[in-house]
């Protein structure tokens, strides 16, 4: 799949505030990376929980796009589970798919800092909405 119109629409949404950059992409796993900044970090001097989520769940809905051929999902679930603080760093956020049916994605993700510690993980929910060209009548 060519990310390079996805990604230059990214750049100028939260994903671009975030810093989001895509690192890998294919039907098996996603990699996004953020270099974690002062402008990431919570009033503890940690990264903020947010940062972590938003990166697990982009990674996931990029997963959705890229085995969907494009197509994408909208989360209606997403269960985080918080267990390293992270500083300041390269974060790297990866996601796998979990179970798939038509309409519906189920997937798994984590992050890692640089050294390889567990940041967070999380499971979530996509559903892609109502392809307008199917008639379901």
């Amino acid at each position: 799949m060519d990310w390079s119109d996805i990604m230059k629409k990214e750049e100028d949404s939260f994903w671009g505030m975030l810093g989001m950059r895509l690192i890998s992409a294919d039907d098996s796993k996603v990699e996004i990376g953020v270099t974690a900044g002062k402008s990431h970090l919570n009033s503890m001097g940690i990264v903020h929980g947010g940062v972590l989520s938003a990166m697990m769940d982009q990674a996931m809905g990029t997963m959705v796009a890229q085995v969907k051929n494009g197509r994408l999902g909208v989360t209606t679930h997403l269960n985080v589970n918080f267990l390293s603080a992270m500083v300041e760093g390269e974060l790297i956020a990866t996601a796998y798919p979990l179970h798939e049916t038509h309409r519906t994605m189920t997937l798994r993700a984590e992050v890692h800092n640089s050294e390889g510690v567990l940041a967070c993980i999380a499971t979530a929910t996509f559903r892609l909405p109502r392809d307008p060209n199917v008639n379901t009548a």
